[in-house]
């Protein structure tokens, strides 16, 4: 199965001021052992993230490049792989078909990896990491880390349901290796 995952909320905290340096990139509690888990059970993992910190001229893709070495870092030294990280650095305000709640980079994954929609799963913290994966058909689970409680405290629309929901990736992963 190809697991998709957000990055900042779900394998890493979410900052208001953007993750701006590879020291500022923050691993989730049981995040990277999460990651490591569903690896060691031969899944596939691609990050798809919006990045808007890009677009908007905080950060360039150099350095995005060097928090993202950073983040396959950490997975590997906690025993897991990213099979590969897709970014969109669009502004909300120039939002093109790749930016999340666009599917564009799931399409991406989906190809790269030969997956159908039915054998991938997106886990997000966000409506439009939800939104994204319904537009596709691909299962979704939001988690409660990141912005997940706030966006399942305001409801979830009928068209991004059915929706899994967990507490943190961990908890999401037991249950997918779990076959819950």
């Amino acid at each position: 199965m190809l697991v998709l995952l957000d990055r900042d909320g779900v394998l890493v905290e979410d900052r208001t001021d953007y993750v701006r340096t590879p020291d500022q990139l923050v691993p989730l509690p049981g995040a990277l052992e999460a990651v490591a888990r569903l690896s060691q059970a031969g899944h596939l993992t691609a990050v798809v993230t919006n990045q808007a910190c890009v677009g908007k001229g905080i950060i360039d893709e150099a350095m995005l490049g060097r928090i993202h070495e950073r983040l396959n870092a950490l997975v590997r030294q906690a025993g897991g792989r990213l099979d590969a990280i897709y970014h969109c650095p669009d502004p909300p305000w120039a939002a093109g078909p790749r930016r999340k709640p666009e599917p564009g980079m799931l399409s991406e994954a989906l190809r790269r990896f030969r997956s159908t929609p039915a054998e991938a799963m997106m886990i997000g913290d966000t409506l439009r990491d939800l939104e994204a994966a319904a537009r596709l058909g691909v299962r979704r689970i939001l988690v409660r880390s990141g912005q997940g409680a706030q966006t399942q405290a305001r409801g979830l629309p009928p068209h991004v349901l059915p929706v899994a929901v967990h507490d943190d990736l961990g908890a999401a992963v037991s249950a997918l290796l779990d076959g819950r």
